[in-house]
C-alpha cells in the first residue's frame, strides 16, 4: 500500500492560528490561517500548486473566495449578535500576482454594519506587492425578534 503524502508544516507568521471556521469551499484550501488586527480580520495562507492557475499564479478564483470570506467574517465580528451575512455585490480588482510558496494574506476590514446591510474592504497582498483590492456589499439577515415586530 503506498504511503500517503503528507502536506507540508507551515510555519505562519507571529500572531496567526489555524483558521476558526472550515466549509466544504474552503476545505481544498487548508491549511488557512487567520488573526485579528484591531478592526481588522487577516485571513491567510501559503501558495500551493492545486491553489494556481496554469501558468503557476494564485488563481483569481481563490483570491475572490477568500477576499469574499474575509470580508464577510469581518463584518460579523465587528457586531455582537449578528449570526452571518450574504454576500449581494462583490468587487475584486485583480492587480498583481502571488506565486507558488507566497505568503497570500486577505486583510478585511469592515466599513460599516448596519442593520440591513453590511460593507467591508479588502487589500490582498503578497510579502512584498498588493495582488488584489476588494469591496463588498453583504445583506444581513433579519433576526427572528425583528421578523416579529415588523
Amino acid at each position: 500500500m503506498p504511503c500517503a503524502r503528507r502536506p507540508p508544516v507551515i510555519e505562519p507568521p507571529p500572531g496567526f492560528a489555524r483558521h476558526f471556521r472550515q466549509s466544504p469551499l474552503t476545505d481544498p484550501w487548508e491549511p488557512l490561517w487567520s488573526m485579528r488586527d484591531g478592526e481588522a480580520f487577516v485571513l491567510a495562507l501559503k501558495i500551493a500548486k492545486p491553489r494556481t492557475n496554469s501558468r503557476g499564479m494564485a488563481h483569481g478564483g481563490l483570491i475572490a473566495a477568500l477576499a469574499d470570506n474575509a470580508m464577510g467574517l469581518s463584518c460579523v465580528l465587528a457586531t455582537e449578535g449578528l449570526g452571518g451575512v450574504v454576500t449581494a455585490n462583490l468587487s475584486v480588482d485583480l492587480i498583481g500576482s502571488a506565486r507558488i510558496g507566497d505568503w497570500l494574506e486577505f486583510r478585511a476590514q469592515p466599513v460599516r454594519v448596519g442593520r440591513s446591510l453590511a460593507f467591508a474592504e479588502c487589500v490582498v497582498t503578497a510579502p512584498d506587492r498588493l495582488v488584489a483590492r476588494a469591496r463588498a456589499v453583504f445583506s444581513v439577515p433579519r433576526s427572528d425578534a425583528s421578523a416579529a415586530a415588523s
